[in-house]
C-alpha cells in the first residue's frame, strides 16, 4: 500500500510538471519621447537670529581696588555695540589711604585725609573736635581754620531719589532713541 502511494503521488507531481513547462513567448516593443524644461529659478531664505552683544566682563582680580566695573550692551537686527570700563570710586581710595596712614601711627594724617570729604567736616564740627589745621589740632586747629575758610572743603550737593530717577528717564530716553535709529537702518 505504501508503493501505491508513492506512485500516486509521483505521478502527480510529474504532470504538474509537465504542465508547468508549458513555454509562450511575450514580445513588447514600446518607444518613447520625452522633452523636459525646467526653469530653475529659486530662492532659498535662511532666517536666523542675529549674532547677540554680549557685554564684557569687566571686572578686578583683587578685591583690594576702589575700582567697579560698569558694562553694557544693545542689539538690533543689524548692529550690535557692547561697551565696559572701569569706575574710580574715590571715597573707597580715601578709606584705604587712611586705614593704611593709621596702621602706620599716623594718626592726625589719617583724620586729615578722612577730613577731605566735607561730610566727615561737618561731622567733626559738630562733635566738637575740629580736623587737623596744617599739623595743629585741638582749638589751635579750629582758629585755623576760622582764619582760612578757603580751605574747607566745598559743600557736597547729595543727589536725592528724584535726581536719581530724572537721570535716569533721559539716559533712558537716549538709549531708546539710538535703539530707534538702529532698528529703523
Amino acid at each position: 500500500m505504501y508503493k501505491l502511494l508513492m506512485a500516486a503521488v509521483f505521478s502527480m507531481v510529474l504532470v504538474n510538471t509537465a504542465a508547468a513547462q508549458t513555454v509562450s513567448t511575450v514580445t513588447t516593443d514600446s518607444t518613447s519621447n520625452s522633452n523636459v524644461e525646467t526653469d530653475a529659478n529659486s530662492r532659498t531664505i535662511v532666517i536666523s537670529p542675529p549674532p547677540s552683544a554680549i557685554s564684557p566682563g569687566v571686572g578686578s582680580s583683587s578685591s583690594d581696588l576702589c575700582l567697579s566695573g560698569v558694562s553694557g550692551a544693545v542689539q538690533t537686527q543689524i548692529l550690535g555695540v557692547s561697551t565696559g570700563e572701569m569706575v574710580r570710586d574715590e571715597n573707597c581710595e580715601r578709606l584705604k589711604i587712611s586705614k593704611t596712614l593709621y596702621d602706620m601711627g599716623m594718626k592726625v594724617a589719617a583724620v586729615s585725609v578722612l577730613c577731605q570729604d566735607r561730610r566727615v567736616y561737618d561731622a567733626m564740627e559738630m562733635a566738637g573736635t575740629p580736623y587737623p589745621y596744617l599739623g595743629e589740632i585741638g582749638d589751635r586747629a579750629s582758629d585755623g581754620w576760622k582764619a582760612d575758610p578757603g580751605r574747607i572743603p566745598p559743600i557736597e550737593q547729595v543727589e536725592t531719589k528724584d535726581d536719581v530717577q530724572e537721570r535716569n528717564a533721559k539716559v533712558g530716553a537716549g538709549i531708546g532713541g539710538l535703539a530707534l535709529l538702529l532698528l529703523l537702518l
